[in-house]
């Protein structure tokens, strides 16, 4: 585990948090532990507003501020679990919302570069990351569309949200050998998850059944009032 002092946290959702990760295991056959071990820890119910923290844990999506969700859990895990993270990585997240998929891969992962495109969502999860004892993370405003090529290339890159396309530039700043997951579709209210693996030849892209994400808004994305 890498980058926090929260695991091993107790608190009075604990128990919520376990059958959770029972269903996770379960239901929706996540097999990664290190990736079941991180969202065991990761105090989901901190990354919602207070007023629907009881449902922190519930197995859907849910609304944050700024018309923005974060993601159902099982979304969270099998995204995860598709970049096949071992602890050295270099990760870059697209869409950083409340910070609970970026607490995730912190988790999991060495360094993580997350972007967010709303400036208060952008504040108010650096705030909340810091806060749980994060220090891997560098987190910024922006168009992620564009990445982050100032700390390229990347081992693995992370979209938590839905494109026309796979954007251009994302794929430029992986790694030979490197994982970007993202959904993908030609409507802005659901996608097929793709992961799409850099190789020395080209990119190869695997399809992982469709999901609805919010629409991913930037140069490289969808319009903002499309």
């Amino acid at each position: 585990m890498s980058g926090t002092a929260i695991m091993g946290i107790t608190d009075e959702m604990s128990m919520q948090r376990l059958r959770m990760i029972e269903q996770l295991r379960g239901t929706h056959r996540i097999v990664d532990e290190r990736v079941l071990e991180a969202m065991s820890a990761v105090p989901r119910h901190l990354f919602v507003p207070e007023a629907i923290k009881s449902q922190a844990y519930k197995d859907n999506a849910l609304p944050i501020s700024s018309g923005q969700t974060i993601s159902q859990p099982f979304i969270v895990a099998r995204m995860t679990e598709l970049l096949e993270l071992k602890g050295q990585e270099k990760v870059l997240e697209i869409g950083a919302g409340s910070g609970y998929q970026t607490a995730i891969l912190a988790s999991l992962a060495r360094k993580v570069f997350a972007i967010e495109r709303l400036d208060t969502l952008a504040h108010e999860a650096e705030r909340r990351l810091a806060s749980l004892g994060f220090r891997n993370v560098d987190l910024k405003a922006g168009d992620g569309t564009n990445g982050w090529d100032a700390y390229m290339p990347y081992d693995a890159i992370l979209v938590a949200a839905g494109g026309p396309e796979i954007p251009a530039p994302l794929v430029k700043q992986l790694k030979i050998g490197g994982r970007l997951v993202i959904p993908v579709g030609d409507d802005r209210k659901s996608q097929m998850l793709t992961r799409v693996t850099r190789t020395e030849s080209g990119n190869k892209v695997k399809n992982f059944g469709p999901c609805a994400f919010v629409p991913l808004i930037g140069e490289h994305g969808w319009e903002a009032n499309g």
